[in-house]
């Protein structure tokens, strides 16, 4: 591997960081940030190149912080869950990563309670940095109570500037937070984390945020206190004309930063790092004596690819933490002649290996919702590692009988709002429907085929779902309170699914098109 790539982006930062001494105005932080790590403590592959990985994030880092005293490293949430690295070590791999390269704050995510908040609080006790959730109540729960704080003040260079944090309001729904953590309610407990930092004389206030960018800018809209937003919890893929452009990335979702106004001439930056690790944001951001951003500059995400060398004592760090599952991730279990790419092709597979599973048992269809849809495989060989990202939660299949009526009142469940949310249900083959985004809520899902047949309102279907979506996961109340026939098969979403693959090796297959969307004119 050459360092010349390298080498000359380090000589980038350098520049940049000479041509600082030119500003003229009152103070600028370099942000670097990261969220949705989700485990990725390794590159992936995304169409033949290696992106992301802990080890050259690290270098990233640590060279920024020789080069720039006014740094500030923030993370937007969803550390957990993704790879065999979470279901050994449950976090605490990713931490020593983390408390290694200094973060400074991160957010809660809503992956961060899938084992519990017992789970999480080992992480939060353990880690340097504080976990930030203002609209998160842990004053009754005896694992998190004190370690969960709404915003904390950090230093950096030689001012001060407030940090606060927010969960998507989705999280009781999503995951596990027992009995004793309760949501508050999201605008009202940010303001008034606001105001506490005004009080305490901070005029610079970001906030780490896992509510997703929709939300992040509806929030700064409402709050236009806060100055910058670094986000996560929908994996927004941002960016501007002049970042590269690479095979397999998805087009940007919106500007980098994402710019939102307020009445007097005050902005708000909105920012989000994609996934993975893959990329690390970067921007400089300036304060004028107000504390109001008065401009930024070098707002390019660094892509985190194999020409940035790996640190190496997170090298040796990652290397500790493989050795034990590294026979485990490498078992080859079959082979794709296609791309399987997570936004596509996935997500047809993936319901077919449920329904392969559900026959014996008398489903006439499966339905895979999209946030469970972790990861894509390209073409090539498929190994067990590959397929714990695609299905990294120990979900079990659930077999439920629904009447035609029941049915569609699920599907039209996540099409309820102005977006659909990830509790979309993908159908196994022979089963489709069509969702009009621009018609009433509650009457936007036509054209049902159920099995290869349309649907009938007032008969009952066999029909096979995973344990988290047909226990209401996502808003799927529907399938919650169902009262016919419910049985757990007990077989796991990873076994299934290795079981398919197997089977139907080498993969080919072509675009179904199951679900068509009209979205709103």
């Amino acid at each position: 591997m050459t360092r010349f790539g390298y080498t000359i982006h380090m000589l980038s930062l350098l520049n940049s960081l000479l041509a600082a001494t030119a500003f003229v105005g009152n103070f600028e932080v370099t942000l670097l940030h990261t969220n949705d790590l989700h485990s990725h403590a390794e590159p992936v592959m995304i169409r033949g190149k290696s992106y992301g990985g802990y080890a050259r994030q690290a270098t990233l880092i640590n060279q920024a912080r020789k080069l720039d005293k006014n740094l500030l490293l923030l993370n937007g949430g969803d550390t957990f869950q993704g790879t065999l690295y979470f279901n050994v070590y449950e976090g605490l791999s990713d931490l020593a990563f983390m408390n290694q390269v200094g973060y400074q704050a991160a957010a809660v995510g809503n992956h961060e309670f899938d084992r519990g908040p017992k789970t999480f609080s080992e992480f939060v006790k353990r880690a340097n940095f504080p976990l930030l959730a203002a609209n998160l109540d842990v004053s009754n729960d005896p694992d998190l109570k004190d370690r969960i704080k709404a915003w904390t003040i950090l230093n950096v260079g030689k001012e001060k500037v407030g940090v606060i944090g927010a969960v998507t309001p989705d999280l009781p729904t999503i995951s596990d937070i027992g009995q004793h953590v309760k949501m508050k309610e999201l605008f009202a407990s940010i303001s008034q984390a606001v105001s506490e930092l005004k009080v305490a004389k901070i005029s610079k206030i970001f906030l780490v945020s896992h509510c997703g960018y929709e939300l992040e800018r509806e929030i700064v809209a409402k709050i236009p206190e806060i100055d910058v937003v670094v986000g996560g919890h929908s994996h927004s893929f941002l960016a501007n004309p002049s970042f590269p452009k690479l095979d397999g990335w998805p087009t940007p979702l919106g500007p980098y930063p994402t710019i939102v106004n307020h009445v007097g001439g005050s902005r708000s930056l909105v920012l989000q790092g994609w996934e993975w690790g893959k990329i690390l944001g970067n921007i400089k951001i300036q304060f004028d004596s107000r504390g109001q951003v008065s401009g930024w500059r070098d707002a390019l995400p660094i892509v985190v690819d194999d020409k940035i060398p790996d640190d190496p004592t997170v090298a040796n760090l990652i290397a500790a933490f493989q050795k034990p599952i590294i026979a485990t991730m490498l078992q080859k279990i079959g082979k794709t002649e296609v791309n399987l790419d997570r936004n596509g092709l996935m997500r047809e597979l993936l319901p077919d290996a449920m329904q392969e599973a559900a026959k014996a048992f008398g489903a006439v269809a499966s339905f895979m919702n999209t946030g469970g849809v972790r990861s894509g495989i390209d073409a090539g060989d498929i190994t067990l590692g590959k397929l714990n990202e695609v299905q990294p939660f120990r979900n079990t299949l659930m077999i439920l009988e629904l009447s035609g009526q029941e049915l569609k009142d699920a599907l039209e469940t996540p099409a309820l709002g102005t977006e659909i949310s990830g509790g979309m249900l993908l159908p196994s083959s022979g089963t489709s429907y069509f969702i009009d985004m621009s018609r009433p809520s509650g009457q936007r899902v036509a054209n049902i085929v159920v099995g290869g047949s349309p649907i009938q309102l007032g008969k009952t279907y066999r029909l096979a779902l995973n344990n988290f979506t047909a226990g209401g996961g996502d808003a799927h109340t529907v399938l919650k309170i169902a009262k016919g026939y419910r049985y757990d098969t007990g077989l796991l979403d990873i076994d299934i699914l290795v079981d398919y693959v197997k089977a139907n090796s080498p993969i080919t297959r072509v675009a179904e098109n199951r679900v068509r969307l009209q979205a709103n004119r």
